[in-house]
């Protein structure tokens, strides 16, 4: 890990971050984030839904803003930051939205939940007290199929009163 991969003519290389750790890169053009998060780094939290960037399965943060990973091509991203679900919680700590989507239940299938939550994480670090039409505007491109729309605003009210409690940087 760490290391450069072989040399391949016509593939750009460079650096990834991907939830914290450097890993040096070499892409085709034609590869879309999703993809190589998916395929070469075996980060499945960002879902294949709709390859199109409408539904918001693919979420991902780069450099702090939530992006469609299947319109994302990987090459784009290198010299970037990428934050996946999996790079979220810290040691051995969920981060306070996944903490508030767990205790209130704010997934069925669980399908659009890591898009969910970093769509989340990205607005609270934007507004750190949002209203609900905020979150309704912030999480459009987010489709929940089984539709649990209430408990996903009741879980956004829940990550900021638990990013509010003493000891808990709001990260």
């Amino acid at each position: 890990m760490g290391e450069p991969e072989r040399e391949e003519p016509n593939r750009p290389k460079g650096r990834l971050q991907v939830n914290g750790n450097d890993r040096w890169v070499s892409l085709t053009q034609d590869r879309s984030l999703l993809e190589f998060l998916r395929d070469e780094l075996g980060l499945t939290g960002a879902k294949y839904g709709c390859g199109e960037g409408e539904c918001g399965a693919c979420t991902v943060l780069l450099d702090g803003s939530a992006v469609r990973s299947c319109q994302t091509p990987a090459v784009e991203s290198v010299g970037h930051s990428i934050l996946t679900v999996e790079g979220l919680a810290r040691g051995g700590r969920l981060h306070p939205v996944q903490q508030a989507f767990l205790e209130t239940g704010a997934f069925q299938c669980g399908f659009c939940t890591p898009g969910m939550i970093l769509s989340v994480v990205a607005l609270l670090e934007q507004d750190p007290n949002p209203v609900d039409q905020e979150v309704r505007t912030a999480l459009e491109g987010n489709v929940c199929r089984c539709g649990g729309y209430l408990r996903i605003l009741a879980a956004v009210r829940r990550a900021v009163e638990l990013r509010a409690l003493p000891g808990r940087e709001a990260r």
